[in-house]
């Protein structure tokens, strides 16, 4: 399979880069990619060794490296893109592709500010994505039900099923407050709402999983073979699934998707508000 090399350049935390960028080359599923990401290049001086690291990685490698950037100031994206260019790389500059046509569309010249996407710019808006957090970390696998009044969405499922990283991602990226109870026992074999969800029935959300991928996930932890089992994972995925289904209970499918994707099929089924800093 054919290896290619990619570099996410940015005056600031590189976060939108990769984000980016990602987003493309994953469209590319016959290749193989090595990423690197090179955070805080503000100046022309930090510009010219982070181009020459990228130039020294290339000729090792022996091949063209791929460089997606967010370069805000055109001197240090200037001096990136001219000594890369010498390896024959493929250099992408977001804003250099994006700012300038938008500029024209809305009459007015863009600030040109270095990290201003991931500055705090609304503090309250801020602080609700804290609090959300600190409600997901307190009501982890059905710890503290009674603050269910205060939820957003509950999110249950079987052990390892993806419910923690789902809630967290939903507080810190959305301000959403997500709790999360896990399936277990008596509740999956009787099929029933577990007694401390008997109140939130509008705010529960199911996630289910494959039983190879939940296998493989549990025998990661070592806990038991039985856990871990073929039997015990098909038994709880299908009781789970079987209790979605006949109590109505909406539910995703976990096994493809990633946390951003799955955070963002919640939200859009359930309409959640997306409190997104801005």
């Amino acid at each position: 399979m054919t290896q290619r090399t990619v570099f996410f350049v940015s005056d600031h935390s590189g976060v939108t880069a990769e984000t980016l960028g990602h987003s493309l080359i994953a469209q590319f599923d016959a290749l193989e990619f090595t990423k690197i990401t090179v955070p805080f290049v503000s100046t022309v001086d930090k510009a010219k060794r982070a181009a020459r690291n990228i130039n020294t990685t290339a000729r090792v490698q022996g091949s063209p490296p791929i460089v997606f950037s967010t370069l805000v100031k055109e001197d240090v994206r200037d001096t990136v893109r001219e000594i890369v260019e010498e390896t024959d790389a493929l250099f992408l500059d977001f804003f250099d592709s994006f700012l300038d046509p938008l500029e024209k569309e809305f009459g007015h010249k863009s600030q040109h500010a270095m990290g201003v996407s991931h500055s705090i710019q609304n503090y309250r808006e801020y602080d609700r994505r804290i609090e959300a957090m600190n409600f997901a970390l307190s009501h982890d696998d059905g710890s503290n039900p009674t603050g269910y009044d205060r939820a957003d969405l509950v999110l249950v499922g079987v052990s390892r099923s993806g419910k923690t990283p789902t809630c967290l991602y939903l507080a810190l990226q959305y301000g959403v407050f997500a709790a999360n109870y896990p399936l277990t026992g008596s509740d999956l074999e009787e099929r029933r709402i577990p007694p401390p969800l008997f109140d939130h029935r509008d705010k529960i959300y199911g996630l289910t999983i494959e039983p190879q991928r939940l296998g493989e996930l549990r025998s990661a932890r070592g806990i038991g073979r039985r856990y871990a089992s073929p039997r015990q994972v098909s038994f709880e995925i299908r009781q789970a699934q079987s209790l979605f289904e006949r109590l109505d209970i909406p539910f995703i499918d976990a096994t493809r998707c990633s946390i951003e994707e799955l955070a963002s099929r919640i939200l859009d089924a359930t309409r959640l508000e997306r409190r997104t800093t801005s």
